[in-house]
């Protein structure tokens, strides 16, 4: 069994940038809610790759996804993601997301979102990832803040396993 070591936040961390296209828009000119859930999964993952150093992540969960401001066809959205904190396999990963006007370079806040990833080997099955290493004040609120959303969410998928188990099968007809 290979020794956990650990890894900086920075060691991880993952940038993008996209220009919104029409393609990307609704009718108002405003990216979907759904490509920008996408450009988020892609930015988080690479932080978790850069992280697990395993054969693959998946997404397990994304949760407080807020939409803070509308995207507009031809402004640069700028993600960056972050590992808050590592357990046994998974992984949290806060990512947030900007807007610079390309004229005046001036940056909004648009959305943010945590998700977590658990690392997997080449058969799908968990993996042991490294610990992280806050370094700054911002980090070390961060992490401490990650595992009292993973207690919230460990409470949150109980509930919602009781749940399924007492719906009847043809519920939603």
């Amino acid at each position: 069994m290979q020794e956990k070591r650990q890894r900086t936040v920075v060691e991880s961390q993952a940038e993008r940038s996209e220009v919104i296209f029409p393609a990307d828009a609704n009718g108002l000119g405003n990216l979907f809610g759904g490509r920008l859930m996408q450009f988020i999964d892609l930015v988080g993952a690479v932080a978790a790759y850069r992280h697990a150093r395993a054969t693959t992540v998946v997404t397990a969960s994304m949760d407080s996804l807020d939409f803070v401001a509308p995207v507009h066809v031809g402004e640069v959205l700028i993600l960056k993601a972050s590992v808050n904190r590592a357990f046994r396999t998974s992984m949290e990963v806060g990512v947030k997301a900007m807007v610079e006007d390309p004229k005046s370079g001036e940056l909004r806040h648009v959305s943010s979102a945590y998700l977590t990833y658990v690392a997997v080997d080449e058969k799908g099955n968990p993996v042991a990832v490294d610990c992280i290493l806050p370094e700054t004040e911002h980090q070390k609120r961060r992490y401490e803040d990650a595992l009292k959303r993973r207690e919230a969410r460990s409470g949150e998928t109980e509930r919602k396993k009781r749940v399924r188990k007492s719906l009847e099968t043809g519920w939603y007809l």
